[in-house]
C-alpha cells in the first residue's frame, strides 16, 4: 500500500527541468524551421521571377534583333541601332529628336531628348521617361511589334498582358512587374544603349535580381542598375565602393519615384496591410 502511494506521488510531480528544456528546444527548432522555410520559399520565388519572366524577355529581345537586324521599334530598312529609332528621322536637330532629329551614328553624347520608351500601352509606374504614344492596336505597342516579327513572348499574366508578371511581396501583398524598352544616351549613369526597364520591383527583389545577374547588389554598376536617368556625377562615380538601392522593405508604397537614399517619411512603417515600396530597374541589353 505504501509503495502504491509513493508511485502516485512520483507521478504528480510533473515535468523535470531536463524534460522542459527538451520541449523548449523542440519548439525552437520548429519555429526556426518555419522561419527558414519562408526565406527559402521567397528566394525560390525570386529565382522564378528571373528565370520565367526577366530572362525570357531578354531572350525575346535578342531573338527580335537577330531576326530583324534591328532593335525593338527601330526601322528595319534604315536601322538606327536603338530602341524606337524608327520614329526619329527628318528635319529636327541632333539634340531634339522629338522634332525628328537623326540621332544615331557618330557622337551621340549631346542628346538631351532621347526617343520615347516602347511599352505595351502606358508606361510602367514610376518610370522617369514617358512611353511612346500607343494603344493595343498601335504599331508601336510592344506586343504588336513582337507579333509582327513572329517572336514568342513569355506568358506573363495572360494573353495580351505578356509584359506583366504578378508576385507577392514580403508582406504577402500582390505586386505587378512590367517591362518596357528604351535607348539611353552614352552619358546616362544608369547605362548607355538599349535597355529593358522593369517596374514594380520591391527593394528586396531588386537586390536579389542584381545579385543573381551581376554577382553583387550595386545600384550603379553592372548590367542591372536602379533607374537614375541623367548624366553621371561625382557622387555616383564608377568603380566607387558601391551604392545601395534606394528604398527598403520597411517602407510602404507611396507612388513617388525612389532614386537614391534608403529612407524617407515612410521609413520604419511596416503594417501587414501595406504594399511595400517599389523601385525601377534598368537592365542593359547586349544589342
Amino acid at each position: 500500500m505504501k509503495m502504491q502511494m509513493q508511485k502516485r506521488a512520483d507521478r504528480s510531480r510533473g515535468f523535470t527541468l531536463v524534460e522542459m528544456a527538451v520541449v523548449l528546444v523542440i519548439i525552437g527548432l520548429i519555429l526556426g524551421a518555419v522561419s527558414i522555410g519562408k526565406d527559402v520559399q521567397r528566394n525560390a520565388e525570386y529565382a522564378k521571377v528571373k528565370q520565367k519572366f526577366i530572362d525570357q524577355w531578354v531572350v525575346a529581345y535578342n531573338t527580335f534583333e537577330q531576326r530583324t537586324g534591328s532593335p525593338i521599334g527601330d526601322m528595319q530598312q534604315e536601322p538606327r541601332l536603338m530602341v524606337n529609332g524608327a520614329n526619329y528621322q527628318g528635319t529636327g536637330t541632333a539634340t531634339n529628336v522629338a522634332a525628328g532629329g537623326v540621332v544615331s551614328g557618330g557622337d551621340m553624347s549631346g542628346i538631351t531628348q532621347p526617343p520615347a520608351t516602347i511599352c505595351q500601352g502606358a508606361a510602367g509606374p514610376k518610370m522617369l521617361r514617358s512611353a511612346q504614344t500607343a494603344t493595343v492596336t498601335d504599331p508601336f505597342a510592344l506586343r504588336n511589334i513582337m507579333l509582327r516579327a513572329g517572336v514568342r513572348m513569355p506568358p506573363g499574366r495572360a494573353e495580351g498582358r505578356e509584359d506583366r508578371y504578378v508576385y507577392l511581396d514580403s508582406n504577402g501583398n500582390p505586386q505587378e512587374l512590367q517591362v518596357c524598352f528604351q535607348w539611353n544616351p552614352p552619358t546616362y549613369q544608369e547605362g548607355a544603349g538599349n535597355v529593358m526597364v522593369i517596374t514594380g520591383l520591391t527593394p528586396d527583389l531588386a537586390r536579389s535580381l542584381d545579385q543573381m545577374i551581376d554577382g553583387k547588389p550595386d545600384a550603379i554598376e553592372g548590367m542591372f542598375r536602379q533607374q537614375r536617368e541623367g548624366n553621371r556625377n561625382t557622387t555616383d562615380a564608377g568603380n566607387a565602393a558601391g551604392v545601395e538601392w534606394g528604398a527598403n522593405n520597411m517602407q510602404f508604397y507611396t507612388g513617388a519615384n525612389v532614386i537614391t537614399g534608403t529612407g524617407g517619411t515612410e521609413s520604419g512603417r511596416r503594417l501587414d496591410e501595406d504594399q511595400i515600396e517599389t523601385v525601377v530597374a534598368i537592365y542593359k541589353m547586349n544589342q
